[in-house]
């Protein structure tokens, strides 16, 4: 047995030792007699006070929401189990509140989105799932095509799903903000996801907006319209492919899809087309487009068909110009953007083995800037033209501006908003001042 004995200084060691402890003493003593102060804590920076009182209000928030969600049918014990732990996370916010100062131009989003890597990818996965997408095309009538296209651009086929906790993303969201509504809807349904199916809240990782799975859905739109697609009982759009794919195809299927029709095609515009009928919502029969002379990209004429469509030119006269259907219309169901909705049609034409867009980009012209963009509004309003709210975007009302004040001027009607456009129009303004 090891044994332990005390060690013994030198007596002077000792002595020495205790006059130090004395002094010391004695100093700590006069220091406080004379008044000298103790060290307080600094004082918060503005930041760190700001962080502070959004703290406290997300943690009164978290409190407060569990009687809103029991009262929507969540057990206390599901609501404590999804948001103890949490904390308001500031990079949810940044991301919610971030305004890209420049804005891509829809041939670089295209770039991206439609690359030779993503087409290259979604033929492997159209080969690894022949089965799962016949079966789906056979039940929803939506082509393997587009789900795998919706696929490879919501999560590059799985690799991309986002790594936020869902309960703490969305509380972010929906504790303070200007998307408390959207949050907060989203959270409780979020909570009946987990109430409903089991799952672990360490399981439930989302984007930042709480989109999750292979093919980011929402809470809500997961409780309306996920499907069980591999046959096992459960649904798990995180892990399963088969799920993900099968949701992805009742989504658009229960919003039109157009069984057997296209989503559009690129189109070759006559000589002297009035560019004034070229916006998304103005839709006349495919036959008096192909009346007007209008053609496909290839020099094939469009089909014989009944439909409704519009011509879309995104990038103005000089670059390509596109014939929407109304299975165009389904994918903005997915996500409301038209040139998504492109990227996604034009991406699954390429998974069949469709050429490149044949009508070149004017690759040249710089994407304005987000505070050009509200001066390029300030200017149309200045000079007579409503572009509706002054808010950065340019929407429908904007081009249709753009198209008035190129009409008056007697330039083509294209309503594309470029750097020169806009340096015309400030001079215009100066001079008008």
């Amino acid at each position: 047995m090891r044994r332990f004995f005390p060690v013994f200084r030198p007596f002077s060691s000792r002595l020495m030792a205790l006059r130090t402890g004395a002094l010391l003493a004695c100093a700590m003593l006069t220091a406080c007699a004379a008044g000298v102060p103790t060290p307080t804590p600094r004082a918060m920076t503005a930041e760190q006070k700001l962080a502070a009182e959004q703290d406290a209000k997300f943690a009164a928030f978290v409190r407060d929401f569990k009687a809103t969600a029991t009262a929507a049918g969540i057990k206390a014990s599901v609501y404590d189990r999804a948001m103890s732990g949490i904390s308001r996370n500031a990079r949810v916010q940044q991301l919610n509140e971030k305004q890209p100062e420049f804005a891509k131009q829809i041939w670089e989003y295209l770039d991206g989105a439609v690359s030779e890597t993503r087409i290259t990818k979604g033929q492997e996965m159209l080969a690894a799932y022949p089965t799962v997408l016949a079966n789906l095309e056979t039940r929803y009538g939506v082509p393997k095509e587009i789900l795998i296209a919706v696929w490879g651009l919501e999560s590059n086929y799985g690799t991309l799903q986002g790594s936020f906790n869902m309960f703490e993303a969305l509380a972010t969201l929906a504790y303070d903000g200007a998307r408390t509504d959207y949050a907060r809807r989203e959270l409780i349904a979020a909570l009946k996801m987990m109430q409903q199916n089991g799952y672990a809240p360490s399981q439930m990782t989302s984007s930042w907006a709480g989109a999750f799975g292979n093919t980011q859905f929402v809470p809500s739109t997961f409780l309306d319209l996920a499907v069980d697609g591999d046959g096992d009982g459960q649904i798990d759009l995180w892990r399963s492919p088969a799920d993900a794919l099968a949701s992805a195809a009742h989504l658009l299927a229960n919003a039109g899809w157009d069984r057997g029709k296209a989503w559009g095609y690129e189109v070759m515009l006559p000589k002297g087309f009035a560019y004034e009928n070229a916006e998304v919502d103005n839709k006349k029969p495919v036959s008096e487009w192909k009346r007007l002379g209008i053609v496909r990209a290839n020099g094939l004429s469009l089909p014989d068909i009944a439909d409704q469509a519009s011509i879309f030119v995104p990038a103005g006269a000089r670059g390509p110009a596109f014939l929407l259907l109304p299975n165009f219309y389904v994918i903005l169901k997915y996500n409301n953007a038209s040139s998504y909705a492109i990227a996604i049609g034009h991406l699954a034409d390429r998974l069949r083995g469709g050429s490149p867009l044949i009508h070149g980009w004017p690759r040249a012209e710089l994407p304005l800037s987000r505070d050009q963009r509200f001066q390029l509004q300030r200017d149309l309003k200045a000079l007579g033209y409503d572009p509706g709210a002054i808010d950065g975007l340019i929407g429908k009302n904007v081009r249709a501006a753009l198209r008035g004040y190129q009409k008056d001027r007697g330039m083509t009607q294209d309503g594309f908003a470029t750097l020169d456009l806009l340096a015309r129009m400030d001079d215009e303004v100066a001079k008008k001042k």
